[in-house]
């Protein structure tokens, strides 16, 4: 499999018109304060960018961050401008030609940006542990459509974990199945690097997560995903695909359920972009202002990292009274029609 990916995304794909499943992002989904962002980054490194989802969370300012599978570095670039120059970013990745071109533009990126806060390392994102990277040293990590790439993803999991600052965020984008994906899928060379044949069935995604130790993963968007070629959608059959990203916490001690402790929240309105209502995750939509009630995972996600000076906090673990009304099983996404242009990486 590394070496399916290495060939697919190293040497077939010379930029995102290649992608067999309209696969590239369209701009028109970029949210406007990240435009100016990406009009500083080279054109040749925008040209090589196959993600699938906007990984870049809010509160970045000073912060340490890892972009696990980086490519080219589009989504390196742009963090680099939200870390700023008290932060910094590393982005890992296996593809030396991909690797080649993000480094290649690195100087005409510390011209624009006026600092250097950003370094590449090519290596595996499930052998993290033989890079020059120090545990418990970033405060955020990112992946961007990669994961579902990777052949030993508990392994990924586990050196995100190892890597994570306590109350740290892995913060990322990924395709997931409805189903398990069959071997002949899982083995169909285009198919894995269209990032389809590779990914998890979203359920035992979870699975994995609390194996690795988080124990409450958090969905903020979905959306179906359609194989618009004909061949293609014929390979994979009546498994539905979706684009997903997810945000897990390294704190200790969640439970494994949403426990309601009578505890509430109040959104200062502090966080930039989102003056009036701040998203934690899909179900977790914080009015400015309002007295928000939530259980006892949610409170420690809001008081225990970064985002705790933007909250005021009411109630303690003293106290508890059952499960958390709406605390649901099914499949978490939405199941509507998939739209007619997007592929795996959109």
């Amino acid at each position: 499999m590394y070496d399916i990916v290495k060939d697919y995304y190293g040497k077939q794909l010379q930029g995102s018109a290649d992608l067999k499943t309209t696969a590239c992002c369209d701009t028109s989904q970029v949210p406007g304060w990240l435009k100016p962002l990406l009009a500083r980054i080279h054109p040749e490194v925008l040209n090589r960018y196959y993600g699938c989802g906007l990984v870049c969370p809010p509160l970045l300012q000073g912060c340490r961050i890892l972009d696990l599978g980086c490519g080219s570095g589009r989504d390196a670039y742009a963090l680099a401008q939200l870390a700023g120059p008290g932060g910094g970013v590393v982005g890992v990745d296996m593809t030396a030609e991909q690797l080649a071109i993000a480094e290649g533009h690195r100087q005409w990126h510390v011209d624009q940006f006026g600092y250097d806060n950003l370094r590449f390392l090519q290596g595996y994102i499930e052998r993290l542990d033989e890079l020059d990277l120090v545990p418990e040293s970033f405060d955020v990590i990112v992946s961007n459509c990669v994961v579902n790439l990777s052949p030993d993803k508990p392994a990924v999991l586990a050196g995100v974990q190892r890597l994570l600052k306590p109350g740290g965020e892995f913060y990322f984008s990924d395709v997931y199945a409805d189903r398990r994906v069959p071997e002949v899928v899982r083995n169909d060379p285009v198919l894995y690097g269209e990032c389809l044949g590779g990914a998890l069935y979203w359920n035992d995604f979870l699975r994995l997560s609390r194996q690795a130790g988080f124990a409450d993963s958090r969905l903020l968007t979905d959306q179906p995903l359609a194989v618009t070629d004909k061949e293609l959608a014929a390979r994979v059959g009546n498994i539905r695909f979706y684009s997903a990203t997810y945000r897990l916490f390294k704190l200790a001690g969640l439970e494994d359920a949403c426990e309601d402790h009578g505890q509430a929240v109040v959104y200062r309105g502090t966080v930039p972009e989102q003056p009036l209502c701040f998203d934690l995750d899909k179900h977790h939509a914080i009015d400015t202002g309002r007295v928000f009630p939530v259980c006892g995972n949610t409170y420690r996600m809001l008081r225990e990292t970064r985002f705790a000076p933007h909250f005021d906090f009411i109630g303690d673990f003293s106290q508890h009274f059952g499960l958390f009304a709406g605390c649901g099983t099914s499949i978490p996404f939405d199941t509507g029609p998939a739209p007619d242009a997007p592929g795996a990486c959109c």
